[in-house]
C-alpha cells in the first residue's frame, strides 16, 4: 500500500484554466508531502506532462468510462478530484448539457476506491440545481472538500430550509498559497528591469491590477476613477503613483471587455499615469508582476474563491477587494490582510488610504505573512489533504461514512 499512487482528476496545463493551474500547484505539494507515492493526473485531452494521462474527452457522452478504467488500472491509494461544473458538462448535438450527470456516473463507477472531491464553486446561496448536485455529490463521495467555512455553514442552512439532511462528510481545506515566492525590496529593481518596466517610465510606487482579464474582474471600475485618484494621492503626498494593469484575455467570450479596458488603460498611459503590460499570468511571471506592486486591487464581482487572491496572499501584498463577495470577503476577514469596498466611493477612499499610509500597508502585509505561514501555505494544506485521504480510506474500507462536526 505504501507505493499506491494518489490519483488526481482535473483539467491540467497547458490549458489556460484556473483549475488546471490549481491542480498543478496542489500536485507539486501533495508530491512533496508524499515522497514515496506517485501523484499522476487524469486530465482532459489537452493536458500534458510527466505522469499526466489525457483521457477525459468531453466530446463523448460516456467520457467517464475511460477515466474509471484508468483509475482501476492505477489502483490508487486515493482519488482526489477537482470539480468545476464546466469541466465535466457533456453537451449533446443540440448544445443541451447533461447537468454533470456523467460526473456522478464516474463517482458511482469508482466507488470501491477512496474518493475525495474538491468542488471549486460552492455559492453561499445555491440554485436548485446546485443544491441537488451537491447533495448527490456528497452521497457519492467519501469526503468533500470546501474552500471556506462560510460555504459549509451556509450549506447547512440551505439544506435545512429544504428539509434535507445536511451532509456530514464535508471538510474545509483552504485554497493553498505558495510559501516560496517572496522577493525582498532590494530585489524589486531587477524584476522591474527584467520586464522592461523601467524603460516605459513606471513610477516608484505602483497600484496593481494583475491577472486574467475577465468580465467579472471589473477592471473598468478603477480605471474610470484612476485619474482623479492619482491627483488626490499626488496632492497629499507629493509622490507619483502609477496604475499597472497587467495580464491578458483567457476566454474569447470576454473579448469586448478586454479590448475596452485595454483601450482605457492606454488612454491613461498617454497621460503618464498608468501602464498596460500584456503577459500570460502563469508561473513565476505572475508572482513577479505582483511583487513589483505596492498593493493590489481585485475588483471582482463573482468569486467563490480566487487563484488571484491566493497569489496576492503568497506575495504578502496588501489588497483591496469587493464585498460582500463569497470567498474574497471570507479570506479578507480571516487574514486581516486587505480592505473591502462595496461602492465606487469606498473603492476610491480605500485606494487613497493605502497609497498614503505606508504603515497600514506594512501592517496588512505582516497580517498576510502570518496568515500564509500558519493557515494557507501549501505545505499546511497538503497535510490536510493527507488527513482527508486517511478519512476517506477508512470510510471506503469500513463502509462507515465520514461524520464531521457542523460549523455552528
Amino acid at each position: 500500500m505504501a507505493d499506491k499512487p494518489i490519483v488526481m482528476v482535473s483539467s491540467y496545463p497547458p490549458r489556460l484554466c484556473g483549475i488546471a493551474t490549481f491542480c498543478e500547484e496542489a500536485r507539486e505539494f501533495i508530491q512533496k508531502a508524499n515522497p514515496k507515492r506517485e501523484v499522476p493526473v487524469i486530465s482532459h485531452t489537452d493536458g500534458k506532462g510527466k505522469g499526466v494521462f489525457p483521457v477525459i474527452d468531453m466530446q463523448r457522452a460516456d467520457w467517464w468510462k475511460p477515466v474509471a478504467e484508468k483509475i482501476e488500472k492505477l489502483d490508487p491509494y486515493a482519488v482526489h478530484i477537482q470539480h468545476e461544473y464546466a469541466l465535466y458538462e457533456y453537451l449533446d448535438p443540440r448544445g443541451v448539457g447533461d447537468g454533470n450527470d456523467g460526473f456522478l456516473d464516474l463517482l458511482e463507477a469508482i466507488s470501491s476506491f477512496p474518493i475525495i472531491v474538491e468542488p471549486h464553486t460552492v455559492h453561499g446561496r445555491l440554485t436548485d440545481f446546485e443544491a441537488d448536485f451537491i447533495y448527490k455529490l456528497c452521497q457519492r463521495s467519501h469526503l468533500v472538500l470546501f474552500k471556506c467555512h462560510y460555504q459549509k455553514w451556509r450549506l447547512d442552512w440551505t439544506f435545512q430550509g429544504r428539509g434535507w439532511p445536511t451532509p456530514r462528510n464535508v471538510m474545509v481545506v483552504p485554497h493553498g498559497a505558495r510559501p516560496d515566492k517572496r522577493w525582498g525590496v532590494h530585489e524589486i529593481p531587477a524584476l522591474r528591469k527584467a520586464f522592461g518596466l523601467e524603460r516605459i517610465g513606471l513610477a516608484d510606487h505602483v497600484v496593481g491590477m494583475i491577472g486574467w482579464i475577465q468580465s467579472n474582474k471589473r477592471w473598468d471600475i478603477l480605471l474610470s476613477m484612476w485619474e482623479d485618484i492619482y491627483r488626490e494621492i499626488k496632492d497629499r503626498t507629493g509622490l507619483d503613483w502609477d496604475l499597472l494593469a497587467a495580464g491578458t484575455m483567457r476566454d474569447p467570450n470576454h473579448r469586448k471587455d478586454y479590448e475596452e479596458w485595454k483601450t482605457e488603460v492606454r488612454s491613461l498611459e498617454s497621460k503618464g499615469i498608468a501602464h498596460y503590460y500584456e503577459f500570460i499570468p502563469r508561473g513565476d511571471d505572475y508572482y513577479k508582476m505582483m511583487a513589483i506592486c505596492d498593493f493590489i486591487v481585485l475588483p471582482s464581482t463573482d468569486e467563490t474563491q480566487s487563484g488571484t487572491l491566493a497569489r496576492i496572499i503568497a506575495m504578502n501584498k496588501p489588497y483591496i477587494t469587493t464585498a460582500p463577495m463569497e470567498g474574497l470577503t471570507a479570506q479578507t476577514l480571516e487574514s486581516e490582510g486587505g480592505l473591502l469596498f462595496t461602492t465606487k466611493k469606498m473603492l476610491r477612499q480605500k485606494v487613497i488610504k493605502l497609497a498614503t499610509d505606508e504603515g497600514l500597508r506594512m501592517q496588512l502585509g505582516e497580517n498576510l505573512k502570518r496568515y500564509l505561514d500558519h493557515v494557507v501555505s501549501w505545505d499546511i494544506v497538503a497535510r490536510q489533504y493527507n488527513n482527508a485521504y486517511q478519512l476517506a480510506r477508512r470510510a471506503a474500507r469500513t463502509g462507515q461514512p465520514v461524520v464531521l462536526d457542523l460549523e455552528f
